[in-house]
C-alpha cells in the first residue's frame, strides 16, 4: 500500500482527561475538510471508543502508556479521513477482539460494534514487537448545502 503522510499526528499518555482535546482537533480537521456534522460525530464517537479500549484493556487504565494518532485525509470525491491508532499495550488476536452479544442486557462492551456501525473500516492489526494497531476510516457523503471545500494544498487561506 502507498502510504501517505499524516496531515496530523499526536502523541499522548493513556490518560482518558486527555480524550476532549483529541476529539476537538479531529473534529476540527474534519469540519474543515467539510464532513457533515453527524460524520464528524460518528468519527468522534468511534475515536473514543477506540481510545477507551486502549487504555482500559491495552493498558490496564493505567496513565503512563503511549498512544500514538495518525490522521491522514485522502482528497478527492469523496474526501475520505483515515485514522491510526497505536500503542504500545496487551496484544491481542485481532480474532478475538469483538462486541458482546446483543440481546446480553448491561452497560459497558459495545465499542467495537458502535466502531463497526459508524465507520467504513475497523481494523485491528497486531504491531510488530508490542501493542497493537487500529485503523478506522470513513468516507464523506454528504456535504453542508451551499458549502464549497475549504481546504487548500497551497496553505493557509
Amino acid at each position: 500500500m502507498n502510504r501517505q503522510r499524516p496531515d496530523l499526528r499526536l502523541e499522548l499518555t493513556s490518560n482518558p482527561d486527555l480524550l476532549p482535546a483529541v476529539r476537538g482537533m479531529v473534529s476540527g480537521l474534519c469540519e474543515r475538510y467539510n464532513f457533515s456534522q453527524v460524520e464528524i460525530g460518528h468519527i468522534c464517537l468511534a475515536l473514543d471508543e477506540g481510545l477507551a479500549n486502549v487504555i482500559r484493556h491495552g493498558y490496564d487504565s493505567q496513565h503512563d502508556g503511549r498512544i500514538w494518532i495518525s490522521c491522514t485525509i485522502v482528497t478527492g470525491t469523496p474526501t475520505r479521513l483515515r485514522i491510526e491508532i497505536e500503542d504500545e499495550g496487551r496484544q491481542t488476536d485481532p480474532s478475538r477482539i469483538r462486541s458482546r452479544d446483543l440481546g446480553e442486557v448491561r452497560p459497558g462492551g459495545l465499542g467495537v460494534h458502535i466502531m463497526r456501525e459508524v465507520m467504513d473500516t475497523c481494523e485491528f492489526t497486531i504491531r510488530e514487537g508490542i501493542g497493537m494497531r487500529l485503523v478506522l476510516e470513513k468516507t464523506a457523503t454528504e456535504l453542508a448545502p451551499g458549502i464549497a471545500p475549504t481546504h487548500s494544498h497551497q496553505g493557509i487561506e
